[in-house]
């Protein structure tokens, strides 16, 4: 590392706002929709399962200015721990030391994580597509690109067809905080078949349910005869985010079917609900990323609801 770099561990609240600055300096000059808020980074880092002290590292120039900035997001204990890494350098910064400091913290943690753990880890990291010096980085550090995901958008200006349930099924909102388990155990079980997956935890949907953004009118699920949620569509509306980019947009933040209920229509239902109730709220645009291998044909949905690509992204890894 150069003399006049440091590197320092997440001193607390006081760094929120040189972390905030940094991540929109930033995107003021990379535009990858990756702007952020002191109280957005406060949701992040406050989240369950996250480690501040350990998972997060700054770095800073002979004048204590912040230029590097780095977090890890380590996934539950399995039989391969995935830690992804997510940093952003200062563009005056850049192509130089930051980078190479960054995932060699990110391989050091992972490999603590290894020891603790007594399993194997790997290191992920994401880039756009369209990201040349990014990709460059990280093909030079060795990581290997293994999946591909799309962003994809819907006009909601343009006609929505109507949602039909399948007979026997119904339609309703969350009922509360009362049925997380239900709902969690829904997700996993609707995901279980997806790329990587990893299971939600009752402790992490009740944090997200205490989010600013959370509303139950674009938490919609599928229930069955015997009141087993089945199927579910759960939009977020950021106010916050539409502000910053001068964009009206809506989320399909996720979209899933339990096994043993696939392949007969609620799928297709749950999105036009979705939909319906983003253009309700106002929303202009609706916006979902999806799996490019996604195994069970949500591309396809996607697509033939009215939904066009707009943006492609590799996800890398590296063995450790």
């Amino acid at each position: 590392m150069a003399a006049n770099l440091s590197a320092r561990s997440y001193a607390g609240d006081r760094d929120l706002e040189a972390i905030a600055h940094l991540i929109n300096t930033c995107e003021a000059v990379d535009r990858l929709d990756e702007g952020t808020s002191v109280s957005k980074l406060q949701q992040e880092f406050n989240a369950p399962s996250f480690d501040k002290a350990r998972d997060i590292r700054l770095w800073e120039d002979a004048n204590g200015k912040l230029i590097g900035f780095a977090q890890l997001w380590i996934s539950e204990p399995g039989e391969v721990t995935d830690g992804w890494l997510w940093f952003r350098v200062h563009p005056d910064a850049r192509a130089g030391d930051v980078e190479a400091a960054a995932i060699a913290w990110g391989e050091v943690r992972m490999r603590e994580v290894a020891k603790e753990r007594g399993a194997p880890v790997k290191l992920r990291a994401y880039a756009r597509a369209d990201e040349c010096d990014r990709i460059s980085l990280l093909t030079h550090w060795s990581f290997k690109a293994d999946r591909y995901f799309f962003r994809m958008a819907r006009s909601l200006s343009e006609p929505i067809p109507e949602p039909q349930l399948p007979q026997g099924f119904a339609l309703i909102q969350f009922p509360g905080e009362q049925d997380s388990a239900a709902w969690v155990e829904m997700f996993n079980q609707s995901f279980i078949d997806h790329w990587n997956h990893r299971d939600l935890t009752v402790e992490k949907f009740k944090y997200d349910l205490a989010k600013p953004d959370y509303r139950n009118d674009l938490d919609l699920i599928a229930v069955a005869g015997d009141g087993t949620f089945v199927a579910f569509c759960y939009c977020e509306i950021s106010q916050e985010e539409n502000t910053r980019t001068g964009r009206n947009e809506g989320w399909l933040a996720c979209l899933g079917t339990r096994r043993g209920f696939r392949k007969i229509g609620l799928g297709r239902a749950m999105l036009l609900a979705g939909l319906h109730r983003l253009k309700a709220a106002g929303v202009a645009t609706a916006i979902l990323g999806v799996d490019a291998e996604n195994p069970s044909g949500a591309l396809r949905l996607y697509k033939s609801v009215g939904f066009h690509n707009i943006r492609d992204s590799i996800s890398y890894v590296k063995d450790l």
